[in-house]
């Protein structure tokens, strides 16, 4: 895999998960662990693709 296809499919995954924090949040029995957990791997992820776009 060329790292602009993996920098993509790490773009999508970052999409989704913020999507998922977005609707997390709306919704008020969400544990707050698991939202900060969520949170944690969005930011690992943009830091991934950051780290591999230059």
């Amino acid at each position: 895999m060329s790292v602009s296809a993996h920098v993509l499919e790490l773009k999508k995954k970052h999409e989704v998960l913020s999507e998922k924090v977005e609707q997390a949040q709306r919704t008020p029995s969400i544990d707050a662990l698991e939202l900060a957990s969520m949170k944690k791997q969005k930011l690992r992820l943009k830091e991934e693709i950051q780290r591999l776009s230059t």
